[in-house]
């Protein structure tokens, strides 16, 4: 397997394998091949950290990306940070270690740009193998939980030791990882583009709300209904009902 950095000709592909990869893992569907399509116009991304891995016959067996971020400290000043994600690897060559080479190689990179230290949200039971460790216990507060918090899934890594020295503060995922729930419409006519797959509630996925009320979204029997009659995992039965069918979002594609 080779990995280099990522060229315009291999954009659709590592789509594709992001939308793979990640298809029903942490959500019914998916939004990281958006995430990834509109990421790179967004002034937080790095080229230089942006991977893909070749298999033997030329085709993407992985991709990473990286981008900039800060922690928001006491007073009220900004520190900067870097995260990375999504990282992928083709269904096919999952458990193999090719994610970790694969993070592996990025992180050296990486430190050799000069990155002092990373945040993200993650699996630590894999991250470890990488360095990446609670990120409560170095003294940095998950925003959306009380400080002190541990979370579990909140990992990080210095990659310039001392780089974190005297540091707390408090992490907020970039904004350029939120564009599918800010333009809802916009990532239906992307996704729409692709293969159609179906939709589904899996074990171990993050849990679901409604994006209008807040409401808990575990079943397909809570979700609401599109137009044509498919289902909408964005919306619960009550707020989908009383959405007007010309401000709805363009129908999710399902198999």
């Amino acid at each position: 397997m080779d990995i280099r950095l990522e060229e315009p000709r291999d954009w659709r592909a590592a789509e594709e394998l992001t939308r793979e990869a990640f298809w029903n893992v942490y959500r019914p569907g998916c939004t990281e091949h958006y995430v990834l399509h509109r990421y790179r116009s967004d002034p937080a991304f790095i080229p230089g950290l942006d991977f893909v891995m070749e298999d033997r016959d030329g085709r993407l067996a992985g991709h990473v990306m990286f981008s900039r971020a800060e922690l928001l400290l006491g007073d009220g000043s900004k520190f900067p940070m870097w995260t990375f994600g999504p990282i992928g690897i083709r269904p096919d060559l999952k458990r193999r270690g090719l994610g970790l080479r694969l993070l592996l190689h990025a992180l050296d990179a990486a430190r050799t740009l000069g990155v002092g230290a990373l945040c993200m949200e993650g699996n630590i039971a894999f991250y470890r193998h990488a360095g990446f460790g609670l990120a409560s216990r170095i003294g940095l507060h998950y925003h959306s939980a009380p400080p002190g918090a541990e979370v579990p899934y909140f990992l990080a890594r210095e990659l310039r030791p001392g780089y974190l020295a005297g540091i707390e503060g408090t992490y907020h995922p970039p904004r350029g990882y939120f564009v599918a729930e800010e333009d809802p419409a916009g990532f239906a006519a992307f996704d729409a583009t692709f293969p159609a797959k179906t939709k589904a509630f899996r074990p171990g996925q993050l849990p679901q709300f409604c994006r209008r009320c807040g409401a808990p979204l575990r079943a397909d029997a809570d979700c609401g209904l599109q137009p044509g009659g498919g289902i909408d995992y964005s919306l619960c039965r009550g707020c989908s009902a009383t959405v007007p069918v010309s401000r709805e979002s363009p129908p999710q594609q399902q198999a």
